[in-house]
């Protein structure tokens, strides 16, 4: 199963994990989501969310404008 993509760069702290909490909501169990971000406090804030709402961080890329998180919704 491919990864939903959602690009979240440009957006500053709280929004990535705001907009992906949101997101997340609207999709069934499993689903993988692979965020793009640019903020600098994503690599502390995506593991924090996840570990938070029960979802699994699968993945963690450091990119050349931020990082990319691949998340399965629980």
């Amino acid at each position: 199963m491919n990864p939903v993509l959602y690009d979240l760069r440009g957006l500053k702290c709280p929004l990535p994990v705001i907009k992906t909490r949101k997101k997340l909501a609207a999709m069934a169990s499993g689903t993988l989501i692979r965020v793009d971000t640019t903020d600098p406090l994503a690599v502390i804030d995506m593991p924090h969310f996840c570990n938070e709402d029960g979802h699994e961080l699968v993945e963690t890329e450091k990119t050349e404008s931020g990082h990319r998180f691949l998340i399965r919704k629980r």
